[in-house]
């Protein structure tokens, strides 16, 4: 995808180091940082200079990759496998993608590691492209859909970042929004803030900007009363987790706006690749939900009048904050999972059908 009107990805490997764009910096700095060992790895995965659930499995193969270029060590590498999995434990693809690499990995002889394991980080990334590409074609039939009907601008609302930049290339959420917008269909998109670390606001309206697609940023209060409107068409959201009887843990509001969705029947659909299915935790309480660094509520980071980023405290010195990251939203709340492979009910047997797992 694009900024600036040059495509880029989010990660790419180039003289044994690790190219990410620093997502902490946007939208106001666009930069490319350096990755050069797991340590750098871990520390991108943990203060989000990469998030999005795929992204971050791509991030920690990679840093296994730079675990080997640092040292060829079996043992090493498997400390290296553990630190990566417990840097954000919510988002299931980082362990998906650290289990992967390891299993190709383990035991492998030290002069061939480091090829096997570069390809098969490359492997992931190329396989996450195309998954998401083929979640945009098939969630492209839905917003065709709304359009024949409606024969005017669909509205679509979001919620975090689920774009290309939480992905390889293409996005989730954002996927089926990007192929209609270039198969000409008319579409706006209703960006949710989503405090507090504001990713619809930083990372969402900045890249559909970049791609030109019309979009309107609200605060995360606001898509209740669009939908009473009648302003919303349907809702289109990203996925950290989703568990095989259907639950999805996201970005915490995204329960509520399903609420909303429900309670003024607009559709609401969750758009996800395969590696984000859990399919070992049945009940979502079982689901580890991080509670991040309270600073993040009570912090914001802006641009000066002199264009320098400055942080300001914007609460009471004296209050606390709790910053819980994820919610769940019950399958029975969500329209349909956008999969690779198809649209399918959020449940077991839906899962199951598209998945034969």
């Amino acid at each position: 995808m694009k900024i600036e009107g040059k495509e880029h990805r989010t990660i790419w490997f180039e003289n044994n180091i690790v190219k990410i764009i620093d997502q902490t910096k946007l939208p106001h700095q666009f930069i490319i940082k350096d990755l050069k060992t797991v340590k750098d790895a871990i520390n991108a995965i943990k203060t989000m200079e990469v998030r999005g659930a795929p992204l971050i499995g791509a991030t920690a193969a990679y840093g296994l990759v730079l675990a080997i270029i640092e040292n060829n060590d079996q043992s090493f590498l498997k400390k290296s496998s553990e630190d990566l999995i417990n840097s954000r434990p919510t988002a299931i693809n980082l362990k998906w993608a650290v289990d992967r690499m390891m299993k190709k990995l383990s035991g492998v002889n030290s002069d061939k590691i480091l090829t096997i394991a570069i390809d098969e980080a490359k492997e992931i990334c190329e396989e996450d492209i195309k998954f998401c590409e083929n979640i945009g074609l098939n969630g492209l039939k839905i917003i065709e859909e709304i359009y024949n009907k409606k024969k005017n601008t669909v509205n679509i609302l979001t919620h975090c970042n689920a774009g290309w930049l939480a992905t390889i290339n293409w996005g989730t959420a954002t996927s089926p929004i990007y192929h209609a917008h270039k198969k000409g269909i008319p579409v706006h998109v209703w960006v949710d803030e989503t405090r507090p670390r504001n990713q619809g606001a930083n990372l969402t309206s900045y890249e559909l900007n970049e791609e030109e697609v019309p979009n309107t940023i609200i605060t995360d209060n606001t898509g209740g009363i669009l939908m009473q409107r009648g302003e919303v068409d349907m809702c289109v959201v990203g996925t950290d987790r989703t568990l095989s009887t259907g639950d999805v843990c996201n970005k915490i509001g995204t329960y509520l706006k399903a609420l909303a969705a429900h309670d003024n029947n607009v559709p609401f659909y969750v758009a996800l690749p395969s590696s984000t299915i859990d399919w070992e935790t049945k009940d979502f309480k079982d689901i580890p939900i991080e509670e991040r660094n309270s600073e993040e509520l009570s912090h914001l980071d802006g641009l000066d009048a002199n264009g320098n980023i400055k942080k300001i405290l914007i609460y009471p010195k004296k209050s606390k904050a709790m910053n819980l990251a994820f919610d769940v939203t019950p399958a029975k709340y969500i329209t349909g999972l956008i999969t690779e492979k198809g649209i399918c009910e959020a449940s077991s047997e839906g899962l199951k059908r598209l998945f034969k797992y």
